[in-house]
């Protein structure tokens, strides 16, 4: 018998309509996506989930009327399970870095190769945190000028509790290392990673990877 696999239902946020085509043209191309709307802004975007009830928003920030960022903090607290994969550029500040903190599950550059958004598709949609290295000390950097030193001391309260080899995990979350990166950088086996991947979750109170390389970021801020 042949496998029969759930496709991810996707719904497309963007002010731009030359990027919604793009996108879908994009995604449109694997057969374990579909997407299942468009929308311009985020007011858009509140009211299509609730109606269609999509299993992942890829969502731009910046857009008329409500932005990406706004739109994912209100969706978030009433739809807890949505996966939210945030379209995003170098051009950062600290309302992404809060984001983030809310439980957004990844973001990408607008910039990133069709391959790539696809697999980061299906991995945020399979419960997986996409983290970008590159990206994620650039939102990092952009606060840093204005970094609180209570955020730091913070963050450093919550790192002590970790023991030394969770904190060799929570540094290569931070990294953007897969499990099974992890498990190869450190020698011990992928199910001894997932262990104290739940640990680290627990101890620094966070929801999700980006959550956890926050952290790591934030006791590093000077």
């Amino acid at each position: 018998m042949a496998e029969v696999t759930q496709r991810v239902r996707v719904l497309l946020v963007d002010d731009e309509n030359l990027v919604r085509v793009g996108l879908r043209m994009i995604l449109e191309g694997d057969p374990g996506i579909e997407i299942v709307g468009e929308c311009s802004d985020g007011i858009e975007a509140i009211a299509a989930v609730k109606r269609l009830d999509p299993d992942l928003v890829l969502m731009d920030i910046r857009m008329p009327r409500m932005d990406g960022i706004t739109a994912s903090q209100r969706l978030l607290e009433h739809h807890p399970d949505l996966k939210i994969l945030v379209l995003t550029t170098f051009d950062v500040d600290e309302t992404v870095f809060t984001a983030l903190k809310t439980g957004v599950s990844g973001f990408l550059l607008k910039d990133t190769v069709p391959a790539e958004l696809v697999s980061a598709i299906h991995a945020v949609a399979g419960g997986r945190t996409m983290l970008s290295e590159s990206v994620t000390r650039t939102l990092i950097d952009a606060a840093g000028s204005t970094q609180p030193n209570t955020r730091r001391l913070g963050a450093l309260a919550k790192l002590g509790q970790l023991t030394e080899r969770e904190r060799e995990i929570a540094t290569a979350i931070a990294r953007g290392l897969s499990n099974s990166e992890i498990a190869e950088q450190l020698f011990i086996s992928l199910s001894t990673v997932k262990t104290h991947i739940g640990r680290v979750l627990e101890k620094l109170d966070a929801e999700n990877r980006v959550q956890v390389a926050i952290c790591i970021y934030e006791s590093e801020a000077h």
